[in-house]
């Protein structure tokens, strides 16, 4: 669901968190609109306004873990861990984290990758939320949902702070699990 969904509609919160957002075309590869985050995070304001509203959704919620996906994931993932006293897990790329690890492949829109969790990350029945910046096909929260649970934990939730409309529709490759969007993917609209 859509933050303006659940009782955030009109917030403008959410239209500056997308007016901070870039757009690049063609990248990584041709016919992809990028969504680039890294503007948001320039503003604090905008950057704490995003961290605030998730932290506000899981502050009740009994979550023990916050899950974030390389490398995006990780921009969001710790603040927000903190501010709801639960710890932070990486869900690294192959071969960045030592000592023992877990892997899952998944497909991207442009090709193919895996993640990887400490075995030891979490334990049987953490209640978890996975944290990303956008969600296109779900592959990539798809893959992080079977890593936390082939180790028992539950996850409660994704989220994502952009999300195609449709990735409401994603929830099937999600196994089923709830999907929270802050916003829509922004249009590209020139270069200044």
């Amino acid at each position: 669901m859509f933050a303006a969904e659940n009782g955030l509609k009109g917030d403008p919160r959410l239209q500056a968190i997308s007016d901070a957002i870039r757009v690049i075309p063609h990248f990584p590869k041709p016919g992809i609109m990028f969504q680039d985050i890294t503007t948001l995070l320039l503003n604090h304001k905008v950057f704490k306004d995003t961290v605030d509203i998730f932290v506000d959704r899981y502050k009740d919620m009994d979550i023990s873990v916050v899950a974030g996906i390389e490398a995006r994931g990780f921009m969001f993932g710790p603040s927000i861990a903190l501010a709801i006293g639960a710890k932070f897990v990486p869900l690294r790329k192959p071969g960045k984290l030592p000592g023992d690890v877990i892997s899952e492949a998944y497909e991207l829109e442009y090709g193919k990758d895996c993640l990887e969790m400490h075995i030891d990350a979490v334990q049987r029945g953490e209640r978890a939320v996975v944290i990303d910046d956008l969600v296109a096909t779900g592959g990539t929260l798809s893959a992080a949902i079977k890593l936390l649970e082939s180790m028992e934990a539950e996850v409660v939730e994704c989220a994502c702070v952009i999300g195609l409309p449709e990735a409401k529709g994603r929830q099937s490759r999600l196994n089923g699990k709830p999907l929270y969007i802050l916003v829509e993917p922004r249009e590209f609209e020139g270069y200044c």
